[in-house]
């Protein structure tokens, strides 16, 4: 994920200040890392400095001195290049489920089927989640979920596999 692309696609829609950057990114993406302050900051510095967002305006009201950003046209475009950018498939296997069951080999599967159990608890709870939670919320669940659907799917082929190699 690019965090300077989602500051601007969030920038968009108004001029914002950072701890509303920060809160409107942990809102509508709620499966992701949280941003740390010092992130947001940083990355509307660079923002700047790539001429994406320049200050619209500060503020103080009663408490610490706030800016306001804007985004730019230069912003703007980057954003149009970024929405509209494939996301390339993933060209390597790079998942740390994998690299434990190459490494282990044949004694993999004890892992394995504690790994479903895990998948499956995780599952239970984004479940849950769906039931209850805001539009971002859902999909953030949906999209975890269907993750750990192919992660089970292949869970059972490796231990299918793994089975076959004990009895070969």
């Amino acid at each position: 994920m690019s965090t300077s692309h989602v500051l601007l696609g969030l920038l968009a829609e108004r001029p914002k200040h950072g701890y509303e950057l920060k809160k409107e990114h942990d809102e509508r993406l709620p499966g992701a890392r949280p941003l740390a302050y010092g992130q947001v900051y940083a990355t509307l510095q660079r923002l700047e400095r790539d001429g994406f967002a320049e200050v619209a305006e500060t503020q103080q009201e009663g408490g610490p001195e706030r800016t306001m950003y804007a985004i730019t046209d230069g912003g703007r475009a980057e954003l149009a290049r970024w929405l509209d950018t494939v996301e390339p498939p993933a060209p390597y296997v790079s998942g740390s489920l994998f690299a434990r069951v190459a490494v282990a080999g044949a004694r993999a599967d004890g892992y394995l089927v504690r790994q479903r159990e895990a998948h499956l608890a995780r599952m239970r709870e984004l479940t849950a989640e769906k039931a209850s939670g805001s539009p971002a919320r859902t999909l953030a669940a949906d999209y975890a979920l269907q993750h750990l659907d192919a992660d089970l799917r292949w869970i059972e082929t490796a231990l299918s596999r793994l089975k076959e190699e004990d009895n070969a």
